[in-house]
């Protein structure tokens, strides 16, 4: 009876454990997609950092900071990379990093929503990110993508006339449960 009574006093005063989780950078991309000139381009962020802290079975700790180096972006298409990381674009020399933080973490369906405020150009806007978790053997996988308006974030100009004017951002991301 003491034991009992010990352990459920122990499961009743410790606070959830949160899961804290490594990115592997080289099985994951920060991509995106777009229109220009009647044709889809793509491309992805070469530099990217993010902090995840995520447990399916409790998503009250759960948390995404993430920040992209905007200079990094490409299309592998000159002009159409120039024009990006021009100061009309995403201008990266006044606004290296693009960032998003979550607010909350909610299940939704088959998968989740991060909720958070995404910055780009110095602009916050509040966004709801919908991904896909698959948690096996200490590794997660997550797949989501989120449409934003370049001109919310003052990216490009009415001259740049419908030319990307919707962005879809595109996440795989790959992480190791840390130690």
């Amino acid at each position: 009876m003491l034991r009992s009574a010990l352990a459920a006093l122990l499961l009743t005063a410790s606070p959830a454990l949160a899961q804290d989780w490594t990115v592997d950078p080289e099985a994951s991309r920060v991509g995106f997609e777009t229109s220009a000139f009647g044709s889809t381009v793509t491309g992805a962020f070469d530099q990217w950092s993010a902090e995840i802290t995520l447990d399916p079975a409790d998503l009250t700790s759960a948390r995404i900071d993430a920040t992209v180096s905007v200079a990094t972006g490409s299309t592998g298409n000159g002009q159409l990379d120039q024009s990006m990381l021009s100061a009309e674009g995403l201008a990266p020399e006044s606004h290296a990093l693009a960032r998003f933080t979550s607010s909350d973490i909610r299940a939704a369906g088959d998968g989740y929503e991060a909720h958070g405020t995404l910055n780009i150009r110095g602009a916050d806007q509040a966004v709801v990110l919908p991904f896909t978790l698959a948690i096996a053997d200490g590794r997660a996988i997550a797949d989501g993508a989120l449409e934003i308006a370049r001109l919310d974030y003052g990216v490009g100009d009415a001259s740049w006339g419908e030319t990307a004017a919707s962005v879809t951002i595109v996440l795989h991301i790959e992480a190791d449960a840390a130690e």
